[in-house]
């Protein structure tokens, strides 16, 4: 079964978090036991696994990534975003998660956030469940 989601972001790096929305997913599609694949379908967006407990987590993360890869640093991309498009391949556009007893298995502190790397935008997020 494949669900398309969608978010709207309001900034130009932001984590949005879509634990509800995946789980939501998941509890439609009527599955209880199986896999969970969330994808971006976007080169200058991501998807990851995190703790969802502290805000303060996801500050700090995107602080660091916008140290790690800086909006402006020589890129040749003509469009001026090789940043985005950098960041959304070091974290990555897709993540596989075990569902069992019809939910996503996560761990006590662990979130599924949408990682925006050129917005504000409107995106898209595929989930594709797989199991009985």
């Amino acid at each position: 079964m494949l669900t398309k989601l969608s978010v709207n972001t309001s900034k130009h790096t932001q984590m949005l978090n879509i634990t509800d929305m995946i789980r939501k997913a998941v509890e439609d599609s009527g599955i209880r036991s199986g896999v969970c694949t969330v994808f971006i379908p976007h080169t200058t967006a991501a998807v990851t696994i995190n703790e969802n407990a502290d805000p303060d987590v996801v500050r700090d993360f995107t602080m660091e990534i916008d140290k790690l890869v800086p909006w402006e640093d020589g890129y040749q991309h003509m469009e001026g975003n090789s940043a985005a498009h950098l960041k959304a391949s070091m974290i990555g556009f897709s993540e596989q998660i075990i569902v069992e007893n019809g939910r996503p298995v996560l761990g006590t502190w662990q979130g599924i956030y949408f990682c925006e790397y050129d917005g504000p935008r409107r995106r898209n997020i595929f989930v594709k469940l797989m199991g009985d």
